[in-house]
């Protein structure tokens, strides 16, 4: 079987950013705010009303909670805990991963990708910033809602003097405020992955100049010495002189002719 370039390339680890680790945990993130979007949505439904008995003007009044504020204070702890641990799993995953991760973004000398860093840089503290003021305010207006509907438990249909009630919209805010946390999370991680993607692609281009310069600043080598060995057909024959004397006796040269010429004379 032939083996590619892509069997020779190491293994993604669990950790790191450009892995499918990190797109299902970004994926449950924000199924897990729609989760606790809809549940504030059930808690805003469900919340417990007062009906006032009498002359509220006249301090003799009466009030009467219209439940107990079961459905809407589990709705809301549900999704207290629900946002919460989504922000801490993708926000620990996201340390994690910059902490393993191998590659860090150097000083750039192009000015159109140092610009591309910068706003990259800009962008992730914008959306890390807002992200936590989304994240707190959304986990006080729960904690709020559930600290007014676990007041009246018991008892909730007999009068009472005062009763503490949510204002409307408390917690469909505080819904949209879980489902603006998550899409913030999702933003960060997609700007980390674009981050990671930018220094693996740096560090690439100087490895291939760092080969590259190597490659033609070394002196090209020379060929290793051979050795020629002769077979025994291929020594060299000795020949006589008698040969040399024959063919100069059939093919006479001049200078053979003056010889001949001085030996006669």
């Amino acid at each position: 079987m032939a083996v590619t370039h892509a069997d020779l390339e190491p293994s993604r680890s669990r950790t790191d950013l450009s892995s499918k680790t990190g797109a299902i945990l970004v994926i449950l993130t924000i199924l897990l705010g729609f989760f606790c979007f809809v549940l504030c949505l059930v808690a805003e439904a469900t919340r417990s009303e007062a009906t006032y008995r009498g002359d509220r003007k006249g301090g003799s009044s009466e009030c009467v909670y219209s439940g107990s504020g079961k459905v809407p204070l589990l709705c809301a702890a549900c999704a207290f805990i629900g946002l919460a641990i989504a922000m801490v799993v993708e926000h620990a995953y996201l340390l994690i991963a910059q902490a393993s991760s191998s590659f860090q973004l150097e000083q750039i000398d192009n000015a159109y990708v140092s610009r591309v860093v910068k706003m990259m840089s800009i962008e992730f503290g914008v959306c890390l910033f807002v992200c936590r003021i989304c994240f707190a305010v959304g986990e006080i207006l729960l904690l709020a809602g559930v600290s007014i509907e676990s007041g009246h438990l018991k008892n909730w249909n007999s009068p009472r003097s005062t009763c503490l009630v949510l204002r409307q919209g408390l917690f469909s805010a505080a819904g949209v405020f879980g489902l603006t946390t998550v899409f913030l999370a999702a933003a960060l991680y997609l700007t980390a992955l674009r981050a990671h993607r930018l220094s693996q692609d740096q560090h690439n281009v100087r490895r291939q100049v760092l080969e590259s310069s190597s490659l033609y600043a070394s002196p090209p080598l020379s060929p290793p010495p051979t050795h020629i060995s002769a077979f025994p057909r291929e020594n060299p024959v000795p020949t006589h002189t008698h040969n040399h004397e024959h063919l100069l006796s059939l093919f006479p040269t001049p200078f053979h002719q003056q010889k001949l010429h001085n030996t006669l004379i």
